[in-house]
């Protein structure tokens, strides 16, 4: 039996993993981590690997993705097998920063629109609309809240450039990303699988950056296929 610790990513709660669970669960007992605790990104990872069993795979998306890099920096030893869904190997670039600090000073305001319209974005343009997704996005913004979207984001913000470290990655990696992610592309996920050896890259048709809610049956499949390889 394999565990498997599930990190989300910025204003998710364990909610967007909901129909992987499953999936997963009887390769072994599945956790999904907080990311609530930590100032920065070196903080929250130990904090996860704090709770987190001697030895599991790891999957995470977008921010948590971030976190799995940074896992695996302090880590390796640890993780068995790795997952980096709709994520990045780079930092943030300076309009991106500053982007979150005007996101972080609109939320003081109104945090569950800001939140709302944040997550809403990120979907395939198709499904923006669609009340279940919409109802699954509000339920996670509630669920971390402002302090904890605060938090997130200087997580996000204090993350180092990956991509030099990528090499050093020898563990069974999947790289799965949506085919019309907007914030972290397509380019992205391959640049990682290009330089993680023997990285398997998965692209989802139809699907934007929350790919476990937005395109569950796939992501499900390609995580089931990850954890039993």
């Amino acid at each position: 039996m394999t565990p498997v610790v599930l990190v989300p990513g910025l204003l998710c709660s364990s909610e967007i993993f909901a129909s992987q669970i499953p999936a997963l669960w009887p390769s072994g007992p599945v956790t999904v981590a907080s990311t609530l605790e930590g100032q920065t990104i070196g903080e929250a990872a130990a904090s996860i690997l704090r709770d987190a069993p001697p030895r599991f795979a790891l999957a995470g998306i977008s921010m948590g993705g971030y976190l799995c890099l940074e896992i695996m920096r302090q880590a390796p030893s640890r993780v068995l097998k790795l997952a980096l869904i709709d994520t990045s190997a780079r930092a943030d670039t300076a309009q991106q920063t500053a982007a979150r600090r005007r996101s972080i000073a609109r939320a003081k305001t109104g945090f569950t629109a800001v939140a709302l319209l944040g997550l809403t974005s990120l979907l395939h343009p198709g499904r923006r609309g669609d009340p279940d997704l919409l109802d699954i996005n509000l339920r996670m913004a509630r669920a971390v809240g402002l302090e904890g979207y605060e938090r997130q984001q200087g997580i996000a913000i204090s993350r180092p450039d990956s991509r030099p470290f990528l090499g050093a990655i020898g563990v069974p990696t999947l790289v799965l990303v949506g085919d019309s992610d907007p914030l972290t592309p397509p380019a992205h996920s391959e640049e990682i699988a290009s330089a993680v050896r023997d990285a398997k890259l998965k692209v989802v048709p139809d699907c934007g950056h929350l790919s476990p809610i937005e395109q569950p049956g796939a992501v499900s499949e390609a995580l089931g296929e990850w954890i039993r390889a």
